[in-house]
């Protein structure tokens, strides 16, 4: 048997403040330190503890109208199949040394399918999401239930379901694809496999309404049958005509001063499970947010990371030291503790509002569950 490999500890005696005085004692101490795989915490506070959270991520924009070029490319010369399994291309956070990871804790990627493709049937731990800037045509198949794919649509699916793509139309479809990914990975706790590796005809029906829309797609209501806590929402698509009806009637009812905003000209909703009221999925949060034409955002930070995407409109985007002008499909990623605040901008939005409509998804769930959660909205008297 081939013995592990131990990664050796390395440790320098410096000094410095809170660092005791370097002797050739202190030296030999820290040598049979190394020798042991034993770090003393002295040396290390500063980076295990800092006073407030130092993301390993940075904030970071991937235009819409690149992220959409390269994928139809990719589709011309990378084939869907068995191996592969998705025509998936993830966004990678600059800081994180190459990884496909858009936070420490997010998966974020394009998804591009071609007419008349399937991409094959598999199932994983990780808990996903699909969410449709444009275009149509697409059904995604979870455990046997079609569900159609359209511009505005948010559709969940909790780990360990067995899901398929398909493309009935006679032109090419992207959409966005999000994932616990990096944090299933640095727990050590995903599991995956394959399924079959064609879906049947059945499942390559085109219906309107899936089955969990039709047992589960009306509000306040849930069929007694059925009702019971779950680890993921059973409904499997939130269609764009609710999400934009939600955001219209916050911004009315805010003008007839009944309230209802996060914040004035800012309304926002949150994707729920109909079973429980919690959020559709165990680890991401997903949101939306409409903020009228000419409004600014307070700057905001949280604990925790978030990626946007936007739907619709343009606007100016600040995360932290990075600033960026937004228009439709562009993606950006805020990490944890970056302030975030956003200015809607006029446009040539599909929206005779010309308001800035915005995607969100984060990991909230989990800081909440291990009682990390933080937010805090910056003042005028707050340090930069």
């Amino acid at each position: 048997m081939t013995a592990p490999t131990v990664s050796p500890v390395s440790l320098t005696a410096v000094d410095g403040p809170g660092q005791p005085v370097v002797t050739p004692e202190l030296e030999d101490l820290y040598r049979g330190f190394e020798k042991e795989l034993l770090v003393p915490l002295w040396t290390e506070i500063g980076d295990l503890m800092p006073p407030h959270p130092r993301s390993k991520a940075q904030p970071h924009l991937w235009e819409w109208t690149k992220l959409l070029e390269l994928a139809g490319r990719a589709g011309n010369l990378v084939p869907v199949g068995r191996g592969g399994e998705r025509r998936a291309i993830a966004l990678a956070n600059p800081s994180l040394g190459g990884k496909p990871y858009a936070s420490p804790t997010l998966w974020a990627a394009i998804q591009y399918l071609m007419p008349g493709e399937d991409a094959p049937e598999h199932r994983h731990t990780q808990n996903a999401f699909r969410f449709v800037v444009e275009g149509e045509g697409v059904w995604t198949v979870v455990e046997g239930d079609g569900i159609p794919m359209r511009r505005g649509d948010f559709l969940p699916q909790a780990g360990w379901n067995w899901h398929a793509h398909h493309n009935a139309a006679s032109a090419p479809m992207a959409w966005i694809d999000g994932l616990d990914i990096p944090f299933q990975y640095e727990v050590e706790s995903q599991f995956f496999d394959f399924g079959r590796d064609e879906i049947s005809e059945a499942e390559h029906a085109t219906p309107d309404r899936s089955r969990s829309q039709r047992l589960w797609g009306y509000p306040g209501i849930a069929p007694v049958s059925a009702i019971g806590s779950t680890a993921g929402s059973p409904l499997l698509s939130y269609r764009w005509e609710n999400t934009d009806r939600a955001l219209a009637d916050q911004l009315l009812l805010e003008k007839e001063g009944f309230g209802g905003t996060v914040e004035p000209g800012h309304a926002a909703i949150r994707f729920t499970n109909p079973t429980n009221g919690a959020d559709v999925l165990p680890t991401i949060r997903t949101q939306f947010h409409r903020i009228a034409r000419g409004v600014e955002t307070a700057p905001v930070q949280t604990t925790g990371s978030s990626v946007y995407q936007v739907f619709d409109g343009a606007g100016r985007v600040t995360v932290g030291q990075f600033s960026w002008s937004v228009c439709r499909g562009d993606m950006f990623v805020v990490p944890s503790w970056q302030p975030l605040s956003i200015v809607s901008e006029a446009s040539g939005s599909d929206s005779d509002s010309g308001a800035l409509d915005l995607f969100e998804f984060n990991d909230a769930p989990l800081f909440e569950k291990l009682n990390l959660y933080r937010t805090h909205t910056l003042t005028a008297g707050d340090p930069s």
